[in-house]
């Protein structure tokens, strides 16, 4: 950890020409040094990774040592975090309901001066109402508590990937921002018949792979997205092989787009979070030494891997991961504002 912290840091100064870019050809930019040696110390306090003979440690354990010590590195300097939704603040399916444990640590956040957005798939046009649904036991702590409109502003959602993005209003209801007031030049300038011919191509291609897979779908198409959800049982394999094929065929589609495997479905979404935060940053004035985004799926199929070309992020398997970092980030931001910061 001594080493990788070193290359860490190397690579932070000169991504070019580090170490770890000769021996990692692949590997993306650092947004921020990690104090792994310290994150490795509180880890082995429970887990005894070091004084394991016989069992190496596995892929889950080196996440949570990477997720620790970047909580570790971001507290001091966080001006916004995001989350993603579904597995990551509630249980795939479900909804934020009032005992949900993320709703005082989010409202902590805010208190602090951060803001918080929730990015989520989820996209509906012209119904707020919808979204509602979906956070109501979070607005109406908003409301039980009073929060007044400084501390409100701060909390956005946005759905679609980066499609629509809304704010909770003085009565505690969310509205949608108008798009020219925070979608990049590129977002506004896609046309409504690149949208069309991209997810027509999409359905055509989810259609094709689920007759090659014999699986039995129904097809839903909205404005910016389509996607298929089986009628019949079948394994998390089979809508990893349909995500992965819209993901190869699509390949140079004129406009960006999210092929994910939801675990029950699989969706294609144009645009993707990448451009989704990069337009929030911009909206919100932040750096990307300023963020965090929390999600549960970043491998190749899924919406959250975008995301890591933009900021820091925390890998979650679940949203018990999810609150146990939370409170993690929470004190140590606790902790540097208590530290005076002396030169």
């Amino acid at each position: 950890m001594e080493k990788m912290e070193r290359w860490i840091r190397e690579h932070f100064e000169d991504p070019r020409c580090s170490l770890l870019k000769k021996l990692v050809p692949s590997i993306g930019r650092f947004h921020s040094h990690l104090p792994l040696v310290q994150a490795l110390q509180e880890y082995d306090q429970f887990s005894c990774l070091s004084r394991r003979k016989y069992v190496p440690p596995n892929f889950a354990e080196i996440r949570h040592v990477l997720n620790i010590a970047q909580v570790h590195a971001i507290a001091e300097n966080l001006s916004l975090i995001t989350f993603d939704a579904d597995g990551t603040l509630y249980a795939d399916g479900h909804h934020i309901e009032r005992d949900n444990k993320m709703i005082c640590h989010i409202i902590k956040l805010l208190q602090h001066g951060a803001h918080v957005a929730i990015v989520t798939a989820a996209g509906y046009p012209g119904e707020p109402e919808k979204f509602e649904t979906r956070f109501a036991g979070l607005l109406a702590a908003f409301e039980d508590l009073g929060l007044p409109q400084t501390i409100t502003s701060l909390f956005h959602i946005m759905g679609g990937e980066c499609n629509y993005l809304l704010e909770v209003n003085e009565g505690y209801r969310l509205e949608f921002v108008e798009d020219n007031l925070w979608k990049s030049k590129d977002m506004l300038e896609w046309s409504s018949v690149d949208i069309r011919e991209l997810l027509s191509d999409a359905e055509c291609t989810l259609k094709s792979a689920a007759a090659r897979l014999r699986v039995p779908v129904e097809i839903i198409r909205k404005p910016r997205a389509v996607g298929v959800i089986p009628k019949e049982p079948t394994i998390y394999e089979v809508l990893e092989e349909m995500a992965l094929t819209v993901q190869v065929q699509l390949v140079g589609a004129k406009l960006p787009f999210c092929a994910f495997n939801g675990g029950k479905d699989v969706f294609v979404d144009v645009g993707n979070k990448s451009v989704g935060l990069g337009a929030l940053m911009t909206y919100l004035k932040k750096k990307p030494c300023e963020m965090l985004h929390v999600g549960d799926r970043f491998t190749i199929s899924g919406n959250d891997a975008a995301t890591r070309s933009k900021c820091p992020i925390l890998w979650v398997a679940n949203p018990e991961e999810t609150a146990f970092y939370t409170r993690m980030l929470l004190r140590d931001i606790h902790v540097a504002h208590l530290t005076p910061y002396i030169e």
